[in-house]
């Protein structure tokens, strides 16, 4: 079959090659790969992986062999899954668990959004418990994550402040935001929940706005930069709040059934996605180019023919 794999020698850092078949577990479904969409920390990926490796996390497709256990659905079922690897391939071996059947009105490039972005919203959230009536600030609010958290959040009840650039003002006020600051500084506090992806000062100003007993989730750095903390940033006026780091992939189990419940919103009307860019796999050059130069405001979508 054919995969996307790293190869030091090509200009992206990626050839076209033939690789070997999957070989399944008997927890694991076969699925033929529809498409795929691509994540920002995919690019760091890139650059540190050997020849060889495929890169990818977000599939969606149909079951080619159901899983030898009997759990999972049943061949020839519409699927969107999250993998730690090996998704930019025709085909890929996925643990039943981390699948969500896709019904007929969710298309395949719409459910390709979605799994680690939308499970890393629901989860970063969820660290707010419940969000009813809650002040939540989201930073990198214009980001695919970000755009998920406002609209979940706003669906639990929250009332949210957005950090994004002004061109994104009426954007995310249509999603869900109460309000749209161009930067942490001009958001007046106290949030009970902050979900922070830039870090650097970004994260320093996101101490001084916590409400005591809140929560900062930390789930990214785009800024690259550190930032010193120490026990008095926290008190006085901030005590008791803590500071919480997330990464999917020790976020816990059910991927799938949390997948499954972002599909279902989107079925229902209630949870926009949005594809900025749909290409087909052969022009990943042109994705990657533009998901470093940051030049569209959500998800490069790769479509994937056997």
């Amino acid at each position: 079959m054919l995969a996307l794999a790293i190869s030091s020698d090509s200009p992206n850092r990626l050839k076209l090659t033939e690789t070997d078949e999957p070989n399944c577990n008997e927890n694991e479904a076969l699925v033929t790969v529809h498409a795929t969409s691509l994540n920002r920390g995919e690019l760091r990926l890139l650059g540190i992986r050997p020849d060889g490796w495929i890169p990818g996390q977000d599939i969606v497709g149909v079951v080619e062999r159901a899983a030898a256990d009997g759990s999972g659905p049943t061949v020839g079922t519409r699927v969107a899954a999250l993998v730690d690897q090996a998704g930019w391939a025709e085909r890929v071996a996925v643990p039943t668990d981390r699948l969500a059947v896709l019904p007929d009105d969710v298309s395949f490039v719409s459910a390709a959004t979605l799994p680690v972005a939308g499970t890393t919203a629901l989860r970063t959230l969820r660290h707010g418990g419940d969000l009813a009536g809650q002040r939540v600030l989201i930073t990198g609010a214009s980001g695919a994550v970000g755009r998920f958290q406002i609209q979940i959040a706003r669906e639990q009840g929250g009332f949210v402040t957005a950090v994004a650039a002004s061109r994104h003002d009426e954007d995310l006020r249509g999603l869900g935001a109460g309000q749209v600051v161009a930067s942490i500084e001009l958001a007046a506090g106290p949030f009970s929940l902050i979900t922070e992806s830039v870090g650097g000062e970004s994260l320093a100003h996101a101490i001084e706005r916590v409400a005591p007993g809140g929560t900062i989730v930390m789930f990214g750095s785009s800024s690259g930069d550190l930032t010193p903390v120490g026990f008095r940033q926290f008190v006085p006026g901030h005590e008791g709040a803590r500071l919480q780091t997330f990464a999917y992939y020790t976020s816990g189990s059910a991927i799938g059934a949390d997948i499954a419940t972002l599909i279902a919103l989107v079925a229902a009307g209630r949870l926009e996605t949005r594809v900025a860019l749909t290409l087909p796999w052969t022009d990943i050059g042109q994705a990657l180019d533009a998901l470093r130069q940051r030049s569209i405001s959500g998800k490069a979508v790769l479509t994937i023919s056997g």
